[in-house]
């Protein structure tokens, strides 16, 4: 009999193999592996798990039904819910969220959740099982300005409850982050992303890509001339942050996000396709979030040897614990307790070294963890030809600057109340990054639930 208190393992690629491939790292359940681990669930009346979900799916129902092998039911339940199940259970942290609240985990292995929620999205994939359409709808309409993670759930909430959503993407294909900044191994387009888009479609939203709010059409336009009731702004934070040290003009320096959505909307991870990219024999990668990893771990697959420097310990490291040991594994050489003060370039003007000084932990600063301190005379050099900066972004200011009445706060992020995502502009709702600066797939998920809800509430009463 197996060990309850025992996670059942998730299989994955052996780490020498995958550093050399883009395809997927984790190969998640077999219907006997999810069977076996739903078992696991206690089934709580009262779980803690679903407490942790930002957007609330009855998690004990969905690993009920798998482990009675109704696995349409376990899918009917999960996307009442959500709008992204196969990309939740990739991205989502699950360790910090529903998984870190299970009861299971107490004295064992909490269930994993994520690999259940992503075992039942792609049997639905694969069985041709999509989420059910409104049966009529209700006459309004919503645009959604974005088809990142924010934008799909709002407008797919939106679209169940009967509304006629438009969603309006800046990029050529839809899907946002989740296209552009996800790498292909952690998350694959044309199998996970694409259907998931093609489902929120089948509820009958619209999308138009190409069109800049903003340029393009303002939003004032949107609710003025063009007949829409309200609207939602799911448009990300895409300005990357720099650290303004000396050389970072160099050829070769360059944003995560930039690195990254060349590497995803350009397939440079498809050898069929001559990518413009930056590809490093050596490269240093400036940050220790999920996106600096994603950064690395590309950097690596593209043939460069690849180090992460970052300013504090391990400990402090914001990335996913799943992630760093993926890139431990996979050979990303990582220089802690490092911070960056010079980047050197050879006479053509291209990336010759990065100068960095130790750093050792001192008092706890704001957001509680202990602050960085130099280590006067430690500087030393990394020879690379590539540094990719992953230090964070901002929300570009076109829509807040182009819409008349719309408040921003001093990081250029849109001001919107956190329960119903209302804005000080009527009729206009926000948020994901747009409001809150660079977060996760997740957190930008139940904002769009909380906008939708929001709109809702709002449109009811006119």
């Amino acid at each position: 009999m197996a060990d309850v208190l025992k996670k059942v393992p998730v299989r994955e690629q052996d780490p020498q193999v995958r550093a050399t491939n883009f395809e997927e790292v984790c190969y998640g359940y077999n219907k006997e592996e999810a069977v076996e681990e739903a078992s696991r669930c206690l089934g709580c009346k009262k779980a803690k798990c679903v407490e942790g979900c930002p957007v609330s799916i009855n998690i004990p129902a969905f690993i009920g039904a798998v482990k009675e092998e109704k696995f349409e039911e376990a899918f009917k339940i999960i996307s009442e819910s959500s709008s992204l199940p196969a990309v939740c259970g990739r991205v989502c942290p699950q360790e910090s969220q529903c998984e870190g609240k299970c009861i299971r985990g107490i004295k064992g292995d909490p269930v994993s959740i994520g690999k259940l929620e992503r075992f039942v999205a792609d049997w639905a994939r694969e069985n041709g099982i999509k989420p059910e359409a409104p049966a009529q709808k209700n006459g309004k309409k919503v645009a959604v300005i974005g088809s990142g993670p924010a934008g799909l759930t709002c407008a797919g909430d939106l679209a169940k409850m009967g509304y006629d959503v438009t969603i309006f993407e800046a990029l050529h294909k839809a899907g946002g982050v989740l296209v552009y900044g996800i790498p292909e191994f952690r998350l694959p387009k044309d199998r996970v992303v694409g259907p998931e888009v093609e489902n929120v479609k089948s509820l009958g939203v619209k999308i138009e890509t190409d069109v800049i709010i903003g340029k393009t059409v303002k939003l004032d336009e949107l609710l003025e001339d063009e007949g829409f009731d309200a609207v939602f702004i799911g448009s990300g934070a895409g300005l990357p942050k720099f650290m303004g040290i000396p050389g970072e003009q160099a050829n070769g320096v360059c944003s995560a996000n930039e690195f990254l959505t060349r590497n995803n909307l350009m397939k440079a991870f498809d050898e069929n396709y001559d990518t413009p990219i930056v590809r490093g024999k050596k490269v240093v990668v400036v940050g220790g979030g999920n996106v600096a990893m994603d950064a690395a771990r590309t950097a690596l697959r593209l043939g460069a040897e690849t180090h992460i420097v970052y300013r504090r310990s391990e400990e402090e490291l914001p990335a996913r614990v799943e992630e760093v040991h993926h890139a431990k594994e996979e050979g990303i050489i990582f220089n802690l307790l490092t911070n960056p003060v010079e980047i050197h370039e050879d006479e053509n003007g291209w990336v010759s070294g990065i100068t960095c000084i130790r750093m050792e932990l001192g008092e706890p600063d704001a957001s509680g963890r202990r602050r960085p301190v130099e280590v006067p005379g430690s500087e030393f050099r990394i020879d690379c030809d590539t540094v990719i900066m992953s230090l964070g972004t901002s929300p570009n200011p076109l829509i807040s600057s182009t819409t008349k009445g719309l408040e921003i706060n001093r990081r250029k992020c849109i001001v919107a109340t956190e329960d119903t995502g209302a804005t000080s502009k009527e009729g206009v709702y926000a948020g994901g990054d747009a409001v809150t600066g660079a977060a996760t797939v997740i957190l930008a998920m139940g904002a769009g639930k909380a906008a939708a809800k929001g709109i809702h509430e709002y449109l009811s009463q006119k």
